[in-house]
């Protein structure tokens, strides 16, 4: 059917506020193993590289708005 789009899907708000705490939680989670010292596993080009926690990035800190 040549010429027909589609029409964009309208993403729930519920899967919205789930990728929000997921990407929370990983950040989280790295800055943890930072701080332990503990290294972090990652899939990166198409192996599995570890990252010594030494050169793990510090937390951009972000504040959580107010409701």
């Amino acid at each position: 059917m040549a010429g027909k789009r589609k029409r964009a899907r309208r993403v729930p708000a519920v899967v919205l506020k789930a990728e929000k705490a997921l990407q929370i939680a990983v950040e989280n989670t790295i800055e943890e193993h930072r701080l332990s010292g503990d290294p972090i596993v990652v899939w990166e080009n198409g192996r599995v590289v570890k990252i010594p926690a030494s050169k793990i990035p510090r937390k951009k800190s972000r504040r959580r708005p107010r409701r």
